[in-house]
């Protein structure tokens, strides 16, 4: 068998923990294959609500295999928690969750590092989650990072005290006070309670599933709009959030990929700095915010919102090659006066129809095309066809000009309030 990957296509927060939970039932294993605890993949049901931030999301369904893969970097505090969390749940972690070894760890250094590097840049911050994911990447592309592997190491503890006099230079460099003593040792901790995971050769285990005709939904986190290559530099995350990243971060080839899942919101929203054309600093904006409880599952922070970008969504789901979109969150434009989609900028006195190299520099400015909007709640519909005619007409307005069918819709956050067209699998 192949690979399906499932990614978002906006600036994050997209919903992909609830669809990844919702069709999990269809695959073997569920991997992640980058980022790190800045995910925040939330899942709701049976009336409980569960955050996820470096644990997959397949981990509540029985007899599914879950692994954290190579081009993830792992605070193991964080996991240690989640692990915790998911325990006192239920549900035995041991026997379902494998960390590949080649996965880089995030130390506390990392972390007090880039508290340092944000409170340097002042009000040209990027709006950092502050959880040590980009030093750790910088380590592991400046080929000093410590690995999940070393932790099975004899020589373990001299590499760590090795990185970290390397960290405490740089800190001294910004001059920034921390107290690393009480850190290490919730590090250290945390380090005993990985050990009792599986750590595996995570391409051989993938390759080795694949040939056994075992079913694989490689999981992304963060969007495609922040990744480090194609996303609204310098605002980006420190990874790969496209589909080549599920390449890169599980050892798989591409040709073995088969469907790609693209998630995006029925609106748009975007967490911390950056560019955002169609952000709505008004009343509708702040509908939006308030319907949809737009507020981050990893830090807490008010998300920015505003209608959906066109030529940004156009862009997303070519470099991804999305063969089948899953818009979310329908349920939150219930009730506007009308609906708005950016169909293109007005760019240094042109019109344009793509995303350009920058828009960061404000001459770029969107115009829209309206839609009317549908006055009844939907978040109690389990049938795509009973749908409302305006909901219908949006969605085929968006396939049409994405060349994509929209094959989920979903119309609240519940596992249960999801409507799938029969054809998706």
């Amino acid at each position: 068998m192949s690979v399906d990957v499932l990614l978002g296509l906006q600036w994050g927060d997209e919903g992909k923990g609830k669809i990844v939970d919702v069709i999990t039932s269809n695959y073997d294993i569920v991997a992640r294959f980058q980022g790190g605890p800045n995910a925040g993949h939330t899942l709701i049901f049976n009336g409980s609500k569960h955050v996820l931030h470096t644990i997959p999301s397949g981990i509540f369904h029985d007899n599914i295999q879950n692994l954290i893969g190579n081009g993830v970097v792992v605070d193991p505090v964080i996991l240690a928690k989640e692990i915790e969390n998911v325990t006192n749940f239920g549900v035995n972690c041991v026997d379902k969750l494998y960390v590949s070894r080649k996965a880089h760890l995030i130390l506390p250094t990392h972390r007090l590092i880039d508290a340092a590097s944000e409170k340097a840049k002042g009000k040209s911050k990027i709006g950092s989650t502050l959880k040590g994911i980009g030093p750790s990447y910088m380590d592991k592309t400046g080929r000093n990072g410590l690995r999940i592997g070393d932790i099975e190491l004899k020589n373990f503890q001299s590499k760590y005290e090795q990185l970290v006099k390397k960290h405490k230079q740089i800190l001294n460099f910004y001059s920034f006070e921390y107290d690393l003593n009480s850190l290490e040792e919730k590090w250290f901790n945390a380090i005993d309670v990985l050990n009792k995971l599986t750590f595996v050769d995570g391409e051989h285990f993938i390759q080795q599933a694949i040939k056994r005709g075992k079913k694989v939904l490689a999981e992304g986190a963060q969007g495609t709009l922040l990744d480090i290559d194609f996303g609204t530099y310098p605002y980006v995350t420190s990874s790969n959030t496209t589909c080549a990243g599920a390449c890169t971060g599980l050892g798989i080839a591409p040709n073995q990929i088969r469907d790609v899942f693209g998630i995006f919101k029925a609106y748009c929203t975007r967490v911390g700095s950056g560019p955002f054309p169609t952000e709505q600093l008004n009343d509708e904006g702040k509908k939006m915010q308030e319907v949809g409880k737009e507020f981050g599952a990893t830090t807490g922070r008010e998300r920015r919102c505003g209608w959906i970008d066109l030529p940004a969504l156009k862009y997303a789901v070519q470099i991804n090659g999305v063969t089948k979109l899953i818009m979310m969150k329908a349920d939150v434009l219930s009730g506007f006066e009308n609906i708005k989609v950016g169909t293109g900028y007005n760019y240094k006195g042109n019109k344009i129809f793509h995303l350009p190299y920058s828009i960061n520099n404000g001459e770029l400015k969107p115009f829209y095309k309206d839609f009317c909007s549908w006055e009844e709640d939907i978040d109690n519909l389990d049938d795509i066809n009973q749908i409302p005619m305006e909901l219908d007409e949006y969605i085929k307005f968006l396939e049409k000009e994405l060349e994509v069918p929209i094959a989920i819709v979903s119309v609240g956050p519940d596992r249960k309030q999801t409507l799938i067209k029969e054809e998706f699998f």
